[in-house]
C-alpha cells in the first residue's frame, strides 16, 4: 500500500511586491512529502526557505501553484478555514519557544486545544499531561518558562506541537538558541517522534542538524536545488552517550 502524502506541493510561486519593484521569493517550488518523513529544509538568508515554510505552515498563500496538506487543498481556502487547518493539522516549534511568560508548562501546551473548534477534544489537560509526559516533562508542568532551561522550554513547545496529534510537525531553527549540548538533546527527542511516525519538517542553516533528518532539501534563489535522501544520517543518541553529561560534540 502507498503511504499518504502529507504535502503535496506543485509550482509554487511567491511575489512580493513593494512599489515598482516585485521581489519572487519562490519560483516554481514543488516538493512531496510522505507520512512518517522527516525533512530538514536548508537554504542561506533570502533562499525563500522561511517564504516556503509559511505558506506550508498556512501562514500564507503562495501567488500561484497548489498546496494539499493532508489530502486538503489548502492554497484556496479563507482565512477562518485556514486557521482551523493550521490548529488541526499542524504542530509548530519555534527557536524562540513562544511560550506565554507567566502561563504554567501544562497550560501553555492546553493552549492549542482552546482554539479547537471542532468539538473533538473534551479533556484537554488530560491531553496536555500525556503531552509533557511524552517529552519528559510531567515534573515540570506546573513550572512558568522562567523557571525551565532552554532545552526545557524547547521540550514543553514540541508537547505543544504535538498536543494536537498533527499530520504534520513544522520546527523552524528550533536550536538556534540551544547551546550544543541541549541541541543534541532536542534533536534527539525529533528523532525518537520520528521513530514513533511523526511527520517532521526541520528548517536550519546548520549542516550537523540537517543530518539528523533522512532527506534534505535545499532552497536557492527560490528554487530547490538540491533534494537528496541523507546516507549516512546522524543518531543523536549515539552522539549523547559518547559525550556524556554536559559534554560537547
Amino acid at each position: 500500500m502507498n503511504t499518504p502524502h502529507v504535502i503535496e506541493a506543485r509550482d509554487l510561486t511567491k511575489i512580493y511586491r513593494m512599489g515598482k519593484t516585485e521581489v519572487r521569493a519562490l519560483q516554481g517550488v514543488s516538493l512531496d512529502v510522505t507520512s512518517g518523513e522527516m525533512i530538514a529544509i536548508m537554504g542561506a538568508s533570502g533562499s525563500g526557505k522561511s517564504t516556503l515554510m509559511n505558506i506550508l505552515g498556512c501562514l500564507d498563500r503562495p501567488t500561484s501553484g497548489a498546496y494539499r496538506l493532508d489530502g486538503i487543498r489548502v492554497d484556496e481556502l479563507d482565512k477562518n478555514r485556514l486557521a482551523d487547518i493550521r490548529n488541526q493539522k499542524i504542530g509548530f516549534i519555534f527557536q524562540t519557544f513562544n511560550l506565554l511568560a507567566r502561563t504554567s508548562a501544562l497550560e501553555n501546551v492546553e493552549m492549542p486545544l482552546l482554539y479547537d473548534r471542532t468539538g473533538r477534544r473534551l479533556d484537554p489537560r488530560k491531553l496536555a499531561t500525556a503531552a509533557l509526559d511524552r517529552v519528559g516533562l510531567t515534573d515540570w508542568a506546573h513550572h512558568e518558562p522562567g523557571e525551565l532551561s532552554g532545552g526545557q522550554q524547547q521540550r514543553v513547545a514540541v508537547a505543544r506541537a504535538l498536543v494536537t496529534h498533527p499530520a504534520l510537525v513544522l520546527a523552524d531553527e528550533p536550536t538556534g538558541n540551544l547551546d550544543t549540548r541541549t541541541s543534541l538533546e532536542v534533536m534527539a527527542l525529533f528523532q525518537e517522534l520520528h521513530d514513533e511516525g511523526v511527520t517532521i519538517l526541520v528548517v536550519t542553516h546548520e549542516p550537523d542538524i540537517a543530518l539528523c533528518a533522512e532527506r534534505i532539501v535545499e532552497l536557492r534563489d527560490g528554487r530547490v536545488v538540491r533534494d537528496v535522501p541523507v546516507e549516512k544520517r546522524r543518531r543523536v543518541a549515539d552522539d549523547l552517550l559518547r559525550t556524556g553529561p554536559g559534554g560537547a560534540k
